[in-house]
């Protein structure tokens, strides 16, 4: 199985262990945390719920109510100074019937000419109106880090 540029960074970042990592699945799946080595890591962690953060020994990460995201994220950068966030997002695309009907070259819309003029450009675009319509992408993972300012 080949693994694609993006997953092999997400994979990285991941398994580095300098700086936390938290990765939110989505809805209905837990938080996954992984920090760098401490003692005091499970308090640390516990002090943010009520509950008992579960703590995955072989994959090195733990289990947190998602619930918990924006205190931890919040604790971690205080702690830490910088904390990657792996999440999944889904990129939008923002264009018109007004546009995909144009006879001229202008566009400006956020297709910046991709689909100006083409006519019908197919079913996947969910339109609101004359002048609006957007397109919802496959849900992909994305990383970002946070640094303390």
């Amino acid at each position: 199985m080949q693994v694609s540029s993006r997953e092999h960074d997400l994979r990285v970042v991941w398994n580095q262990g300098a700086i936390p990592v938290f990765y939110r699945g989505g809805k209905g799946h837990p938080l996954k945390v992984r920090l760098p080595y401490a003692v005091d890591n499970r308090p640390w962690l516990a002090s943010f719920g009520r509950r008992n953060p579960i703590r995955h020994k072989d994959e090195k990460y733990w289990e947190l109510p998602t619930s918990w995201f924006n205190d931890l994220v919040n604790g971690a950068l205080k702690r830490y100074g910088k904390v990657y966030i792996i999440q999944p997002f889904r990129m939008q695309e923002k264009c018109a019937p007004a546009c995909w009907n144009a006879t001229g070259h202008e566009c400006q819309c956020s297709c910046m000419g991709q689909n100006h003029g083409v006519g019908d450009p197919g079913r996947r675009w969910f339109i609101v109106s004359e002048t609006f319509a957007t397109k919802w992408h496959d849900m992909e993972l994305a990383c970002r880090l946070l640094t303390k300012t």
